[in-house]
């Protein structure tokens, strides 16, 4: 069996609306970047429970640039 090694999670440069978090997930997945981030939007102003802007910071801190 051959190993295909994972897409490293990395912030993308190319589809990007603020620091390119959800499109570098959306990337990694190989998810459409609009609706992930319309589903991320939706899920952040309609759970109390799931803080929507302090994960994208976090995340935003913790993710690298994707490299060229």
């Amino acid at each position: 069996m051959s190993h295909v090694p994972a897409k490293p999670f990395c912030r993308s440069l190319d589809d990007r609306m603020i620091a390119g978090v959800i499109g570098g997930i959306a990337h990694r997945f190989g998810w459409n970047a609009t609706v992930l981030r319309a589903v991320y939007v939706i899920a952040s102003i309609a759970s109390a429970a799931f803080p929507g802007i302090l994960v994208y910071l976090i995340l935003w801190l913790l993710m690298p640039n994707e490299e060229n």
